[in-house]
């Protein structure tokens, strides 16, 4: 039901290419590399994941010397993933995509995450991205791209907004704007507020990320007496907590470290690669 894979299919058919659906097992996507030697990829940041994973259980590289462009969205790709991407992939291979199946809002290339590390790139043609006095993001679009939610007025209302700039429509993502480069800093729902403090997830992600040992982690809410919200954080890998608390106690502020840590085999996650924080909380 997501858009992108669709508009990805059809722009291949139009081309008169041939696309193929490969159901997501790291040893069968693996085997489409070898023997189908394919020019583009669409992926959530989850089967990039997934993918490097195979790589180092069986210390072997994945056949992808025939890939000319791999798109990914859908969720936040954590930073040692990305660079992974950007120096297995090639960093004039690999595009960041972000917006959602109501409109795209941006598109960035390696380069340019290279060149201001976090950026999700600038708005598309014919699209301004801004943000409003709650950091929540918005896209302008032209009158035509105005759409509604199927039988919910109320969710529709919430969506739109009239500006200057011309109708916009938000998802519910926090972020900022600068020089034209927009940078995500978490969804509404995702963010943690402790003590009065707001955190966002994605930058303790970041940071927690980073760990040697650490090939997944969430940050998220759990309701607390005394601070409102605590902060946790739930981690895949080798890395020990006793790793990650100290990484988080030399780079990030008190209030965004968090005071519990859960070891899990994998995250849980929706059928297109977001974490499912409800779940974790």
């Amino acid at each position: 039901y997501h858009s992108a894979p669709l508009r990805f299919a059809i722009g291949t058919l139009l081309a008169g290419g041939s696309v193929a659906v490969v159901p997501f097992e790291p040893g069968a996507v693996a085997a489409a590399f070898r023997d189908l030697a394919p020019t583009t990829m669409f992926c959530v940041p989850a089967h990039l994941q997934r993918l490097f994973a195979l790589e180092d259980a069986s210390g072997e590289r994945l056949e992808t010397a025939s890939l000319r462009l791999v798109a990914h969205a859908g969720a936040p790709c954590p930073t040692p993933v990305r660079v992974r991407a950007h120096e297995e992939l090639g960093v004039d291979v690999v595009w960041e995509f972000y917006g959602s199946t109501e409109g795209q809002f941006t598109a960035c290339s390696a380069t340019e995450w290279k060149e201001r590390p976090g950026t999700l790139g600038r708005a598309r043609p014919g699209r301004v991205v801004w943000t409003d006095g709650d950091d929540l993001i918005w896209c302008a679009v032209p009158p035509w791209a105005r759409f509604e939610y199927w039988r919910d007025p109320e969710k529709t209302a919430s969506a739109w907004t009239d500006s200057p700039r011309g109708p916009s429509f938000t998802v519910g993502d926090l972020g900022r704007v600068e020089d034209g480069h927009v940078f995500l800093d978490a969804r509404r729902t995702d963010l943690v507020i402790t003590g009065g403090v707001n955190v966002y997830p994605a930058e303790v992600e970041d940071v927690l990320g980073a760990v040697p040992g650490v090939s997944d982690v969430a940050v998220f809410g759990r309701p607390d007496d005394r601070w409102g919200q605590r902060v946790c954080a739930a981690w895949v890998g080798d890395a020990t907590e006793d790793d990650l608390r100290a990484t988080a106690a030399g780079q990030l502020a008190p209030p965004k470290r968090p005071k519990e840590y859960e070891h899990l085999t994998e995250l849980p996650r929706t059928a297109t690669g977001k974490v499912k924080r409800t779940d974790l909380a």
